[in-house]
């Protein structure tokens, strides 16, 4: 199963011009508000029409501009999961889930219901209407309305975000669960790098309307490849940096020159380290360092540094420790891993 999409749309001065294939499991879609991403999924469902493009989900085409094909919303059998769920407030749980399936019988309707509110743990809230359910419950009411109907896809548009912290990560886990069993394909959007590395095989990066970076989830964290990968996959540390060898680069910001384990291709024009990858007790890449600055989180600290020969112009550098790691002295050097020395190219 999969989902070819190359498709473009003008939005004012806005342009998305995304093209990309999932292949199979959940993929997400990865990038900051105003991105393109959930116009990105309003067209692959058919409630936007794109302004040229081709969308092919297993094989049938959904829209092609040039063949003028434009399956509607219904004939594409695509489940769409909106942000604040969409419930019917009138309409009752068993209510609400038996609005997604058409075309059976009474006693088909029921079986399909049981085993639904069987799979998303709604057993006993059939009669209770929306506003007396939790965030939770109201989100696998909407889920299960959408898998009732068999859908070929599944689109999630932030699927957690009007959910508290606490609640939130009980349900990716739930979430993850459900569509393990559901075993059809989804794409899943969202601004939580987070929650994409916890929730998807794949991650597409999306920024300004166009896919920057497409990959197995573990890859594209451990090797984003371009600066924009790096800082939207979180990375805290991003610093120009010229090629001097084969395993060599030079930062001149920090004034210092770093090992890498990767060989280094002509055009690199960066590097990027993650703020948890600093050890004191490492030998490699290891430079005098001076504290700037602490920020305390619930189970880490933030410690803000700088090198000994770093320019006066260059931002301080992250390095998140736990807290249990913590020395009551301030380190007077700091190493990291060749390994973790991450090359950037554009």
């Amino acid at each position: 199963m999969s989902l070819c999409v190359s498709i473009q749309k003008k939005l004012g001065g806005f342009l998305l011009d995304v093209s990309f294939e999932t292949q199979g499991g959940i993929t997400g879609l990865l990038g900051a508000s105003g991105s393109g991403k959930s116009m990105t999924l309003k067209c692959i469902s058919g409630i936007e029409k794109p302004d040229r493009g081709k969308i092919i989900l297993d094989g049938v085409t959904l829209f092609d501009s040039e063949q003028r094909i434009n399956l509607t919303p219904q004939e594409r059998k695509t489940g769409y999961l909106f942000q604040n769920y969409a419930l019917f407030p009138n309409m009752n749980v068993r209510q609400n889930i038996l609005c997604g399936l058409h075309g059976k019988s009474r006693q088909e309707k029921e079986e399909k219901l049981a085993k639904m509110l069987d799979m998303v743990q709604l057993c006993g809230h059939e009669k209770h209407r929306p506003h007396q359910l939790s965030g939770g419950q109201q989100q696998r009411t909407a889920l299960a309305r959408i898998m009732i109907g068999s859908p070929r896809l599944l689109l999630l548009d932030e699927p957690f975000s009007s959910l508290d912290s606490h609640l939130r990560g009980h349900m990716q886990i739930q979430m993850r669960e459900l569509l393990s069993d559901f075993g059809r394909d989804v794409l899943m959007v969202t601004h939580s790098r987070t929650e994409a590395y916890r929730l998807c095989g794949h991650i597409a990066l999306i920024d300004g309307g166009s896919i920057i970076a497409h990959n197995d989830s573990k890859t594209l964290f451990s090797n984003p490849m371009s600066r924009q990968a790096a800082i939207l996959t979180g990375c805290k540390n991003v610093v120009g940096a010229q090629k001097i060898g084969e395993h060599e680069v030079e930062v001149p910001a920090w004034g210092v020159n770093l090992k890498t384990a990767q060989p280094i291709l002509d055009g690199l024009c960066a590097i990027a380290i993650r703020a948890h990858y600093f050890n004191p007790r490492s030998s490699q890449n290891h430079f005098p360092v001076r504290l700037t600055g602490m920020m305390e989180e619930p189970f880490e600290y933030i410690l803000l540094f700088r090198y000994e020969g770093q320019s006066e112009h260059s931002p301080d550098i992250w390095w998140r420790l736990p807290k249990d790691r913590k020395s009551e002295r301030d380190p007077a050097g700091l190493g990291i891993a060749p390994v973790n020395v991450l090359p950037l190219y554009d």
